[in-house]
């Protein structure tokens, strides 16, 4: 698991991670930057990307695959700017987090982040097999993404440990917890 987090520190250990959970099909759960790593990992080693990152570690990269939301560009005071609070996605049928949330077709998570999946990259990274199974409803931001030959590969970009509890654990919290679970069985 990747959690959410900023600056570039360790980035690209994490960027190593998240290629090795995929090639060795090991259960990944990325949140918020997790998701932003799966991103650029993916973009870098499967669609042939070598530059690719997000502008909040390489201002200047070739393919900025995250970004900084359109809205957040020239803030100066950082404040309470960012994308906050709960906000509806769609989840698409057929997907291992539609799956996981019990095939319902809207969902209501919270975000705090400021960098986002770069629109202009969607139909290469999915023309190379990234699914994109849920986006925001009023933007159509990327919420989660996923790959579909993998026991459990999902980055989403909101929160969902905001919604998580003892006795009631967060869908994508249950899936991953159970890959692990089945995988250390199988070993």
């Amino acid at each position: 698991m990747v959690p959410g987090g900023f600056g570039d520190r360790g980035i690209e250990g994490k960027i190593l991670a998240a290629q090795y959970a995929r090639q060795q099909k090991i259960p990944y759960f990325g949140i918020c930057l997790g998701m932003q790593i799966a991103t650029i990992e993916y973009a870098r080693n499967v669609c042939g990307m070598k530059e690719a990152n997000s502008t909040e570690f390489d201002k200047a990269t070739k393919h900025p695959v995250i970004c900084l939301q359109e809205e957040q560009k020239g803030i100066e005071d950082m404040g309470a700017t960012m994308r906050l609070g709960s906000s509806e996605s769609i989840l698409f049928a057929g997907t291992k987090a539609s799956d996981l949330y019990n095939n319902v077709d809207r969902i209501l998570e919270r975000h705090r982040h400021r960098y986002e999946f770069n629109s202009d990259y969607q139909d290469r990274l999915q023309e190379a097999g990234l699914v994109i199974s849920c986006v925001s409803a009023n933007e159509g931001l990327v919420e989660i993404v996923e790959l579909p030959n993998h026991p459990f590969y999902i980055g989403a970009q909101f929160h969902p440990e905001f919604q998580s509890k003892p006795n009631h654990p967060h869908p994508l919290f249950a899936g991953f917890i159970a890959a692990a679970l089945e995988r250390s069985q199988r070993n």
